[in-house]
């Protein structure tokens, strides 16, 4: 974010909004780490990009009532929940429909991602780190043009912005042989210290739900 030469009264500004909070660009700031660029095999690349690529999911599909009931009484759940960080109703369930179809299709659950968008980004849509990470998952830019449409605004949409977290998480998750904790650091930056897991393993347990939410998705990969 920082420039050359910046006047005393623009570093004096700059300054300000850090302190408030918020990026030279006005957008909020979020405090957090930022996955690493590092080469990728052309079948990976090719399979993550295919993932992020998909057409926009379609409603979850149910098997049975009882799992309609089981969703239902999670997105309640959650919405009670999220009510503070989210006042607005219709934001909030735009918001858990899409984070709930995203985590099913890439096999993850939806307990752990809320306690991983609460530590990186606060809930917070437009947040911004100080590495340049983007939106609710805080999602590196670099990644829209390994695997994406080269374009990092796009970051900042919902669907988006949860669906490349997801599919990154996913792949990390496989390059560490299913095992979180070094899985998260990866996806913070921060891979081999345990602060930034211990901190979404601890959010992880406040969204949790008593009960599963057993479900299939139309067109759900791992």
């Amino acid at each position: 974010m920082s420039g050359i030469g910046l006047s005393r009264l623009g570093s004096r500004r700059r300054g300000l909004l850090v302190a408030a909070g918020l990026s030279t660009f006005g957008l909020p700031r979020a405090f957090a780490g930022a996955q690493v660029e590092e080469p990728l095999a052309d079948s990976v690349r090719g399979a993550l990009a295919a993932a992020v690529a998909e057409a926009a999911p379609p409603k979850p599909a149910f098997e049975s009532i009882e799992q309609r009931l089981v969703h239902l009484r999670w997105l309640g759940a959650m919405s009670d929940r999220l009510t503070r960080r989210k006042p607005d109703l219709v934001t909030r369930l735009e918001f858990l429909q899409a984070l709930w179809y995203e985590t099913a299709r890439a096999g993850l659950e939806p307990a752990l991602m809320l306690g991983l968008i609460q530590v990186e980004s606060g809930f917070r849509r437009h947040a911004v780190s100080s590495a340049g990470a983007r939106g609710y998952m805080q999602v590196m830019p670099f990644w829209t043009e390994v695997i994406g449409d080269g374009n990092p605004a796009s970051l900042f949409d919902l669907v988006t912005n949860i669906r490349y977290g997801c599919v990154i998480l996913r792949h990390y998750l496989d390059l560490e042989n299913g095992n979180l904790f070094l899985a998260l650091g990866r996806y913070n930056g921060s891979r081999g210290r345990d602060a930034y897991p211990k901190a979404v393993l601890a959010a992880w347990e406040r969204w949790k739900f008593n009960r599963p939410v057993p479900a299939t998705t139309s067109g759900a990969a791992r």
